[in-house]
């Protein structure tokens, strides 16, 4: 009896055991991949699309895409023979990393630069919405603080931090920013690859983080969500960060600082690339701590202490997130921008209206899909993986939800920019309940070598298919790259067509700035070709899409003010009423001639229409310039007018 009370005693007064270390690499490993990585990642894809661009085929062949398919199956042979045999092998860890970090970007960065390999554009050329994202490169390029893509001396509302590290980019080259664009972009796929691989190294193994990487870089191609590039990385990283975090909630002891700054350095960047991220990401975060809470208290935890727990690790993360939004969302705040009027979701495409479905099994990804949504269930609750990844994947499907339901409000939540998230997910997820699988189906077999070389020949295929349809599925974007117009007025194809209102871009460029007298970023333009802004660093009196106007910019009150305009009696009263404009009028016109008119369009929001623009067209009587304040000059089928 007394030995059992002795020891008793000593099990009372013995330290709890130690608990396991919260990630698999330390603050400073975790750092010095995250820079090693980087920076072999961006000098490797700048060398490989060097290289790439020295292929020389013209466009309308098949051969860029018979390269890119032979590398991307050299690469995928590689990277499958290390997940198999690589981390068994004696070779120093960091010449294995360095090794995943140069197929990964090698990967990432041949996928798209081979088949635009022709072209100076990047994916989907000057087109749709690259028209914003070259003119905002280009207002980067032109100065080295954040400004508004569009409006001379207001706060930027878009957010600017990657196109102003662009900016920089472009300097570095000494290019102008819609030629920096492309390399750019395709820099950042593969810095977004290598860095996804790291953050995954952080919650599970080597092998799982390299196979998550592979088929993050399959799911935004195939999607073409990387046409977004300023997007795609906290896309890419959104998974492992929501793995992570559910990591942090859980634990019930110490916290190093360090995760909860990287989770709020996630946070920090999507508020300063993407707003829609950041607003995902912080619900996210929120759910996964409430959880975790009501987990422990039901537990048997005490309510008290669980919740300023979690609340201290959420004011951390909350504080680092504030303080990287501010850089691009403070002056915009400060200027009242929150309380004016704003129609950037009035968008509700037809992908919006339907929930996403990429576990239909019609093909490999949606076969990876629909296992990876099982995998989800049925280890959701064993898994500290696969329960934060179903969360994500139902945080996307209630918002879907809820944008549905904001039509009541007449507005919506964009939530056809989570496709590409729930279909990363889900393929993730897929890739680990392929792995759960090869891990059992040997035990049911006496020859197991049989079974795992089978597994490992079944996996190469599937990614190389995965490889090649991704090819595809940008292909239509590779060909606007390729006849869209550069900025001297000929496209990739050597086409000069007059008929294209792009063959005239480079002569109205020239055009402006010898009428204007001043530099390009002297001008203020009023315009009826939205393209020309791609490629010269004009300031915009009206931006030709209301959906990407500054709010405090009064987009609606500038139309009637350009109304105002073309209703003038005569040259004067047109001089007097520009004079007299609240908003800095333009000195530079560029009309599109048109039955002897000085044709202008003016868009207008017409939400909830599939096509949410109404354009209205806004004739000037040409005798309205007829004055000595006044020269214009003709170029094809425009007319240039500049204010002397």
């Amino acid at each position: 009896m007394t030995t059992t009370l002795a020891r008793r005693a000593e099990n009372d007064t013995a330290p709890a055991p130690e608990e396991p270390p919260l990630t698999r690499l330390s603050l400073r490993r975790t750092v010095a991949e995250l820079v090693l990585g980087s920076v072999l990642a961006v000098v490797l894809s700048l060398v490989l699309q060097f290289a790439a661009g020295r292929i020389g085929t013209d466009p309308g062949t098949y051969v860029p895409d018979a390269l890119v398919n032979l590398a991307s199956a050299v690469i995928l042979l590689v990277l499958f023979g290390l997940l198999a045999t690589g981390w068994a092998t004696r070779w120093a860890s960091w010449v294995k990393l360095a090794g995943v970090w140069t197929a990964l970007a090698a990967f990432t960065t041949l996928l798209p630069a081979v088949p635009l390999q022709a072209t100076r554009f990047f994916l989907g050329g000057s087109s749709v919405d690259n028209t914003f994202r070259l003119q905002y490169l280009e207002r980067m390029a032109a100065g080295s603080s954040l400004a508004d893509m569009n409006y001379h001396g207001i706060a930027p509302y878009y957010p600017g931090g990657w196109f102003w590290l662009g900016g920089r980019f472009a300097n570095l080259l000494g290019w102008d920013g819609w030629a920096a664009y492309k390399p750019y972009s395709i820099m950042w796929l593969a810095l977004a690859s290598v860095v996804a691989f790291v953050l995954w190294s952080l919650v599970v193994s080597r092998r799982l983080a390299l196979l998550a990487s592979i088929v993050t870089v399959f799911a935004g191609l195939l999607t073409a969500a990387v046409d977004e590039p300023y997007a795609w990385p906290t896309t890419a990283w959104l998974p492992p960060i929501a793995v992570l975090a559910w990591l942090v909630f859980r634990r019930r002891g110490r916290v190093p600082a360090w995760p909860l700054v990287l989770i709020g350095l996630f946070l920090g960047f999507s508020a300063i690339t993407y707003t829609l991220h950041l607003a995902l990401g912080v619900v996210l975060v929120v759910v996964l701590a409430v959880v975790a809470g009501v987990l422990d208290v039901v537990r048997g935890e005490a309510a008290g202490p669980t919740v300023k727990r979690l609340f201290l690790r959420l004011v951390v993360i909350g504080v680092v997130t504030l303080v990287l939004s501010l850089v691009t969302w403070g002056p915009f705040i400060l200027a009242g921008g929150l309380g004016e009027p704003n129609v950037a979701a009035h968008f509700l495409p037809e992908s919006s209206a339907t929930f996403p479905t990429p576990f239909e099994p019609t093909s490999v990804f949606g076969f990876l899909c629909l296992a990876g949504l099982v995998w989800l269930v049925l280890r959701a609750r064993r898994s500290e993986v696969a329960f934060p990844l179903l969360v994500v994947t139902a945080l996307v499907y209630v918002w879907f939800g809820l944008s549905t339901l904001a039509l009541v409000l007449h507005t919506t939540l964009l939530a056809f920019r989570f496709i590409v998230t729930v279909n990363t997910v889900l393929a993730i997820a897929g890739v680990f309940a392929a792995v759960d699988l090869l891990r059992l189906v040997p035990r049911m077999f006496r020859d197991r070598r049989a079974v795992l070389v089978t597994g490992f020949v079944l996996a190469f295929a599937a990614a190389l298919s995965l490889a090649q349809s991704s090819v595809k599925a940008t292909a239509s974007l590779v060909q606007t790259a390729e006849s869209d117009y550069y900025a001297d007025g000929y496209n990739a194809k050597g086409q000069h067509d007059l008929s294209q209102d792009g063959a005239w871009t480079g002569e109205l460029i020239s055009t402006i700035d010898q009428l204007s007298g001043r530099p390009q970023t002297g001008n203020i333009v009023f315009s009826a070709y939205d393209r020309l802004l791609s490629f010269a660093p004009y300031w915009v009196f009206q931006q030709t899409t209301p959906h990407y106007a500054n709010p405090l910019a009064e987009y609606a009150k500038r139309n009637g003010e350009i109304k105002y305009w073309a209703a003038s009696a005569n040259p004067a009263e047109l001089t007097d009423r520009l004079a007299k404009s609240p908003y800095e009028p333009p000195n530079v016109f560029v009309f599109r001639d048109d039955d002897g008119k000085y044709a202008a369009y003016l868009a207008s929001d017409s939400f909830p229409q599939a096509s949410p623009v109404a354009v209205e067209k806004i004739d000037f009587e040409p005798s309205l310039f007829d004055s000595p304040g006044f020269v214009h000059r003709k170029v094809g089928p425009f007319t240039v007018v500049a204010r002397r």
